[in-house]
This record gives structure tokens, C-alpha cells and sequence, in this order.
């Protein structure tokens, strides 16, 4: 019996309310020996407060030195094995801007960027060009044609896109990235690992090369990186798992589509993190389970950011008490991974985690960090046992045999 089975075979239903705030990225390092975190130097009086009637711990996304991407990052902290459900960032992308993967259908989630007179890489994300300059560059690329496929472009925000090639005969997501993850260099060529995979690159080529010629007088994006070539997945949802009548909400797509995935319902349109937490107030009596994201956390840390990390992580503390005004049972306050500005990227470091309800066993703690996660009451765990922790502290679980 696998984690899955054995949640589906003891859950039980009550009242209980579970929120998820997650901070993405949110575990750090610091920028010199001896020195703090940036969770540890934002000013967090409010999760100070409920650290000190919660348990702590040090949540491990994927397994012990693997850095992960943001699909396994939150299929972990969803109670998923994201060794064994694995949902390409395409198909997340797609289906967070509304997009209804077919059988067939490869989602590609796609980055504009700026390259110079020799095709090199100067800006891997054109500038965070605002969305209202890079919809309508999206949007144009629907114009390119290629034989024996329909394509179709959808802009997602900021420098993202989305891409889906459909109706190709045998098509696959077994396609490395094109993104080379640094400037200075050419973007990759698409390469298939598979066959249908192969089948995808030729395609992918050849949008890449008409989108190319489109946007070569573009001053920002000029350019185009592919990621994330994928399928829609299999995967069992949180009402078929948990029993919890599920919701999320988020501003980024991505974050939409990989809850869309799992059977929450998306909530609004919020566009900030204020508005995120009132679309919480105003449909708090309507679902058990809510999943709050919160983006900048984890931009800041990739643009090395320190200052603006510590900033935002304040602004995430900010709003811990208007959810405690409506009296969850159970509140988790995590991140899917860590992003130390020190690295400017995701990193294997394990995630500052607090848990708190009625029946926690609080450790102690007066903070909230990664030193004092680090010695919580949960110690080191694996993300996805997350979810198990929360419905026993939501009294959802029935006991293990006799």
C-alpha cells in the first residue's frame, strides 16, 4: 500500500478547515559565515507570535540534495510522490491560464528573451517585459503555421508563454529544454529523448525559427526559450484522496494549473497578496482546504536579491493575521522550496515548515527560521507526509488497524 491508498483508506470527514500558505522559495541562506537567512532578517512579529504555539520542522521537497523545480516542489507539498507523478511546467502553465489539454496535446511553457547580434543570450527573461508589451507579441505568434499541426500561443504574464502543438502524429513531451540557464550563450536546439519526443523537436524547431523572424526588430524580446514539454498527467485528485472540497488561490498561472490538476477549484482573479486573502474571507464557508501561493518570495531569491527577499517575506508575514482572524484548524505556513538570493536559484536545502492547530505539540520555538526548523519538534521530513500531518491535526484520519 502506497501513501495514496493508505490516506484513501483512512480519511473521514468534519468541519475541520486546513489552509496552506506557501511562500514560495522561502528558505534562504545567509551571505556571509555566522550571518541570517532572509527569513531570519525580515521583521515576522506575526509568525514569531505563532511559533510559539506551533511545531516546526524542515521539509524536503524531493529526497536529500536534489534542488526541485516548482511542479515537484508543490505536487510534495500536496502529498504527492513527485518522483512518481511528475507533471511537466507546459502542462501546468496551460492548464492555469484555462487551457483544456486533449490526448495528443504537448504544452510547452515558454520564456521570452533578448539576444544579441550573434544569436547570444543578453537577458533570459527580456527584461521581465510587463505583460501588456509581451501579450500582444504572444498573441502575433499564433500566425505561424506549420504542416500537419495546430498551434496554439497564449501569453501568461510578464516574459511567459504558453505554446500546445496539436494534432501531431505521435507527439511526446520527451523534449529537453531549450533554455540554457545562462547568458553569454546560444539558446539549445529542441532535443527528443524518445521518439515521439524527436517528433516534438522537429516541430518545436521550426516554431522557434518563424517566431525568430517575427521578433527580430524587437528591442526586448527578440527571442524565445522552451520548457517544460509535456503531456497532460494522470493523477488521482484531493477529493478522491483526502475527501476535502479543495481551492486555491494565486496570481501566477502556473501555480493555478498545478491545483487545477489535482482537483482544487481556482478562486478569482486576485493580483496581489491582499487580494489574495480577501478572496479567502469572502469564500471561507465554502471549502475545507485552501492553498494560498505567494510568488515573490522566490523571484527576488532568483534575481540574488537579498534586501528584496527580506522585504517581501515581510509582506507575506503581514497577512498571517487576517487568516488567524477566521480561526483555521490547522495552518501550515511553508514554501515548496528554497530559493537563497546567495545562489540566485532553487537549492536542496531543506524548507522552513511551521504547523500549527489545537493539537499540535508547539516546540518551544519563539521564531520562526531555518536555524530553529532546523531543531523543530517535526525534524527533517519529506514534503509530501505534509498533507498526513495536516489531516491528523484536522482529526480527518481514522486509526491504522486494529
Amino acid at each position: 500500500m502506497d501513501q495514496i491508498d493508505l490516506v484513501r483508506s483512512l480519511k473521514t470527514k468534519n468541519d475541520s478547515k486546513i489552509v496552506m500558505f506557501v511562500g514560495d522559495g522561502l528558505g534562504g541562506l545567509p551571505h556571509e559565515p555566522g550571518g541570517k537567512t532572509e527569513l531570519e532578517a525580515a521583521k515576522t512579529p506575526n509568525l514569531d507570535a505563532l511559533a510559539a504555539k506551533s511545531v516546526q520542522g524542515a521539509s524536503i521537497p524531493v529526497k536529500p540534495g536534489i534542488s526541485p523545480g516548482s511542479g515537484p516542489g508543490h505536487l510534495g507539498l500536496f502529498g504527492y510522490d513527485p518522483l512518481k507523478h511528475l507533471i511537466g511546467r507546459g502542462a501546468l502553465e496551460a492548464t492555469g491560464i484555462g487551457l483544456v489539454l486533449q490526448p495528443g496535446d504537448v504544452a510547452v511553457r515558454c520564456n521570452f528573451c533578448t539576444i544579441d547580434a550573434d544569436g547570444k543570450i543578453t537577458d533570459r527573461r527580456a527584461g521581465r517585459i510587463p505583460t501588456e508589451e509581451s501579450a500582444p507579441l504572444a498573441e502575433s505568434l499564433n500566425a505561424i503555421k506549420i504542416p500537419g499541426v495546430e498551434v496554439i500561443v497564449k501569453p501568461v504574464k510578464e516574459h511567459r508563454f504558453v505554446v500546445v502543438f496539436r494534432g501531431g502524429d505521435g507527439l511526446g513531451g520527451n523534449v529537453h529544454d531549450t533554455d540554457p540557464q545562462a547568458t553569454g550563450v546560444l539558446p539549445l536546439d529542441p532535443e527528443g529523448v524518445d521518439e515521439a519526443g524527436k517528433k516534438t523537436a522537429v516541430i518545436a524547431k521550426q516554431f522557434v525559427e518563424a517566431a525568430k523572424k517575427m521578433l527580430k526588430d524587437e528591442k526586448k524580446a527578440n527571442c524565445l526559450t522552451m520548457r517544460g514539454f509535456s503531456a497532460k498527467p494522470a493523477i488521482p485528485s484531493y477529493e478522491d484522496v483526502y475527501g476535502l472540497n479543495a481551492a486555491a488561490i494565486a496570481v501566477y498561472p502556473m501555480y493555478k494549473g498545478l491545483a487545477s490538476l489535482v482537483g482544487m477549484e481556482i478562486l478569482g482573479k486576485p493580483q496581489t497578496l491582499e487580494e489574495e486573502i480577501k478572496v479567502l474571507e469572502e469564500n471561507w464557508d465554502k471549502y475545507d482546504f485552501f492553498f494560498i501561493h505567494f510568488k515573490y518570495t522566490d523571484s527576488s531569491g532568483e534575481d540574488g536579491d537579498f534586501d528584496a527577499k527580506v522585504k517581501r517575506t515581510e509582506e507575506f508575514d503581514a497577512q498571517i493575521p487576517r487568516i488567524l482572524a477566521l480561526n483555521p484548524d490547522v495552518l501550515i505556513v511553508t514554501g515548496d522550496h528554497s530559493t537563497p538570493s546567495f545562489l540566485a536559484s532553487h537549492s536542496w536545502h531543506p524548507v522552513p515548515t511551521l504547523l500549527y492547530s489545537n493539537c499540535c505539540r508547539p516546540d518551544g520555538h519563539k521564531t520562526f527560521g531555518e536555524d530553529t526548523a532546523c531543531r523543530g519538534g517535526l525534524g527533517h521530513f519529506e514534503a509530501q507526509y505534509l498533507m498526513t500531518l495536516a489531516m491528523a491535526n484536522a482529526h480527518r484520519l481514522q486509526k491504522y488497524g486494529a
